[in-house]
């Protein structure tokens, strides 16, 4: 019975990515770019500044600094997505998969910049009359209480989406392949179930501090993470000088002609590429606009400059240091793992004896902080629809489906979290599209006034 449910559910999965989600997702964001006159990227050098602390106020309403919500953010895409989402997109779509992950990332900028401008513009009050941001208030607020069953659905999707099964899977499966099977210790249903239970009582402790010591905890995580793993990568690419213009060739050439692996079906490579730049920087699926919405700030514009930045760190930085590690080693083609463990592999291969553990380190690392982040998602969704009063019973369900990510099927779990996100950006998307001259007005006021604060200086 459950195996023919999770037959059922990688099926669907594979239905619902199809040219829709691909119009919808690429679509948006050519549409959001073109529409905004590339104003995202030209303005990459006053997001930094902005990062860095320079606008913020105290007495401005939200919860977080512009730092702590880009933090909040990142520690939920700047996850298990760069690690073994990569690794999956490479094995499911061969290396071409990349080059549409970077194109989907790209775009993702745009849809970030408008998504978490709306986040701020037009926030709500959940039951308690405390200030929320997010896609379920902005799709309310913005068009209107007709639509609020299409913001429940949002958030009631988002609750799965934002579920820790996949990182739970990921970090129990890499314990047992370096630390439990080299030592000998049988990796079985029993000691994934006992890794399970540890990793729920940790992340446990955490979350129930709420989004404040979520944002004090991955203010600090994210950054180390984030140079422990780059440093790795980079050694492992750059000891291997002659490897890396080839290994971008091989990216190039796999994008158009869709061999590798899949038989020369260029549109599941492009489908797969958008899929795990979905996962990984979720650009469009509206998650970070609820951290972004709690940001102190009363311009939605300067907090869409800073959330535009995570697909560029997440995925055209992140993601291709992952890829290249693993077609550098040449690891994706002598290999049969999958996941994680194929990572491992690359990881073990150009760095014997010591690579496989300081990769379980990151790995620790990004896992934490991504489930340290998510709850605080699921709670702001079930706060939505239940209300406030209710919405602390989310992080029980997610400490709890913790320890069913640890014992579960790989491909069973990133089909039921394809599909969350799927039904996810279909309102989501929709809404910006709808929302989006609001944004173009607000960014046509916030340049000018920034022109001329500079004129003034």
């Amino acid at each position: 019975m459950f195996e023919k449910l999770g037959q059922l559910i990688i099926s669907v999965s594979d239905g619902i990515w199809g040219a829709p989600i691909l119009i919808l997702l690429l679509g948006g964001g050519f549409y959001f770019l073109i529409y905004s006159r590339l104003a995202p990227l030209r303005y990459l050098g006053h997001a930094l500044k902005i990062l860095t602390g320079k606008y913020d106020d105290p007495d401005e309403p939200g919860q977080l600094r512009h730092y702590q919500a880009l933090s909040t953010a990142l520690a939920g895409t700047v996850g298990m997505g760069n690690v073994s989402g990569v690794a999956v997109a490479i094995t499911m779509g061969g290396p071409g998969a990349i080059f549409w992950m970077w194109v989907s990332a790209l775009l993702g900028v745009s849809t970030k910049f408008f998504t978490c401008s709306l986040a701020v513009m037009f926030r709500g009050k959940d039951s308690a009359g405390e200030i929320q941001g997010g896609p379920m208030y902005y799709i309310t607020e913005g068009l209107g209480k007709n639509w609020k069953p299409v913001a429940i659905f949002f958030a009631l999707m988002a609750m799965i989406g934002v579920s820790p099964l996949f990182q739970a899977n990921q970090l129990t499966q890499m314990i047992g392949d370096v630390l439990l099977a080299p030592n000998n210790i049988p990796v079985s249903f029993t000691t994934n179930l006992i890794i399970g239970i540890i990793i729920s009582v940790i992340v446990g402790l955490v979350v129930i501090g709420g989004i404040k010591r979520i944002g004090s905890v991955t203010g600090s995580l994210v950054p180390t993470m984030v140079v422990v793993y780059t440093v790795t990568v980079l050694y492992i690419i750059f000891s291997n000088p002659t490897h890396i213009i080839p290994a971008f060739q091989t990216i190039l050439e796999d994008a158009f002609s869709g061999k590798a692996v899949m038989g020369g079906a260029m549109g599941a490579v492009i489908i797969t590429g958008v899929r795990r730049a979905a996962f990984s920087n979720e650009a469009g699926l509206g998650t970070a606009p609820m951290a972004h919405g709690a940001a102190k700030t009363n311009e939605p514009i300067r907090e869409g400059l800073v959330a535009m930045l995570g697909p560029i760190i997440d995925t055209i930085i992140v993601c291709t240091m992952t890829a290249l590690a693993l077609i550098i080693t040449d690891t994706w083609l002598v290999s049969d793992a999958d996941g994680i463990t194929l990572t491992a592999q690359a990881f073990d291969s150009a760095i014997p004896v010591f690579g496989k553990y300081i990769l379980i380190i990151s790995v620790i690392f990004f896992s934490m902080s991504t489930m340290f982040a998510f709850p605080y998602y699921g709670v702001k969704c079930l706060g939505f629809v239940a209300g406030v009063k209710y919405q602390h019973l989310y992080n029980y369900v997610f400490v709890a489906v913790i320890i069913i990510g640890a014992v579960s099927d790989l491909r069973v779990i990133i089909g039921l979290i394809d599909i969350a996100f799927a039904l996810m950006a279909f309102p989501n998307v929709i809404a910006t599209v709808l929302l989006s001259p609001h944004v173009k007005r607000a960014s046509k006021d916030y340049f000018a006034r920034l022109k001329l604060e500079k004129v003034r200086r």
